[in-house]
């Protein structure tokens, strides 16, 4: 029998991230003996050394790298499912457990009146759950959506991976530089990607990306309200899809970048989702987007 009991799961990862069974039990609330058992339990049950332990330490088997990658991937499922669970019933505090409520994650500033129109839609029809907009961070949406935070997300090609997840395309567009109103670049009718990059006076923002900042003489920015102030002060520029014109400040210009890869923005949940009143959600966006279509002259 190959089956593992989340329990099993939870103790050896544990262990496998603190390499230390005094560590790990204090962090399990229990004492190491019954943890100790517990581990040797799994490498029977399971045919394989996971842990090798001397004096200097323990340390993880091959079989052990394995199973700590696949334990975690199994942990983040299980509380997934009951994060989203409990908001279907109503139980985190959904005022219609019959309806229930739904997570929408959204880069923060990001697709405005997209977002608009598409809650605007949702609410219109019979029965429809109630949507709670995430706002977050730079590709923030990813781990929201694996985790079971979010139900959904509205996530933008090339710079959110939609590996893993079911998704439908919206919307289409270009990308501009942000840049202060009264810097002599602001008064072009369009730019070029290399006119933004190296300008000595008004270097690129940098956003972390998995919690690090890349080398550059720009500012490290933290979340929109930094970067709108910064730039606003002439201290930075920055690249977003048109879409952004939606919050700038008087103090900010917009000018089309005629080189910049075009941004495609995706509504995306996770690939086994079975919960109806998402899939009225993604209907009601993919029925948005052919509306769209039909208005458009050409039919694209």
């Amino acid at each position: 029998m190959d089956a593992l009991e989340t329990r099993e799961l939870r103790y050896f990862v544990a262990v496998a991230e603190e390499l230390h069974f005094g560590r790990a039990a204090e962090r399990l609330g229990m004492s190491q003996p019954p943890l100790s058992r517990a581990i040797q339990q799994l490498e029977r049950h399971l045919g394989v050394s996971l842990l090798e332990r001397n004096r200097r330490g323990v340390t993880l088997t091959g079989a052990g790298e394995v199973l700590l990658h696949e334990g975690r991937v199994a942990l983040d499922a299980t509380s997934a499912a009951a994060r989203r669970t409990r908001r279907a019933g109503g139980a985190d505090g959904a005022t219609d457990g019959r309806r229930g409520r739904l997570v929408l994650a959204v880069k923060a500033a990001g697709s405005h009146e997209l977002l608009r129109r598409l809650l605007d839609a949702h609410a219109a029809q019979p029965e429809a759950a109630e949507v709670e907009v995430l706002p977050c961070g730079l590709c923030e949406q990813e781990e929201l959506l694996r985790d079971g935070r979010a139900d959904a997300a509205l996530m933008h090609a090339p710079f959110n991976s939609l590996a893993g997840f079911d998704s439908e395309e919206l919307q289409t567009e270009g990308q501009v530089a942000i840049l202060p109103a009264g810097h002599p670049l602001a008064a072009h009718e369009s730019l070029r990607l290399s006119d933004i990059h190296d300008v000595p006076d008004l270097p690129l923002a940098r956003w972390p990306s998995h919690g690090v900042y890349q080398p550059g003489p720009g500012p490290e920015i933290r979340d929109q309200t930094q970067l709108a102030q910064l730039i606003a002060l002439g201290r930075t520029v920055a690249v977003f899809p048109g879409s952004a014109r939606a919050w700038l400040w008087t103090e900010h210009a917009a000018v089309p970048l005629t080189d910049a890869p075009p941004v495609v923005t995706h509504i995306a949940w996770p690939a086994h989702s079975r919960s109806p009143a998402l899939a009225a959600l993604v209907r009601t966006a993919t029925q948005l987007l052919s509306s769209q279509s039909h208005d458009r002259p050409d039919g694209s």
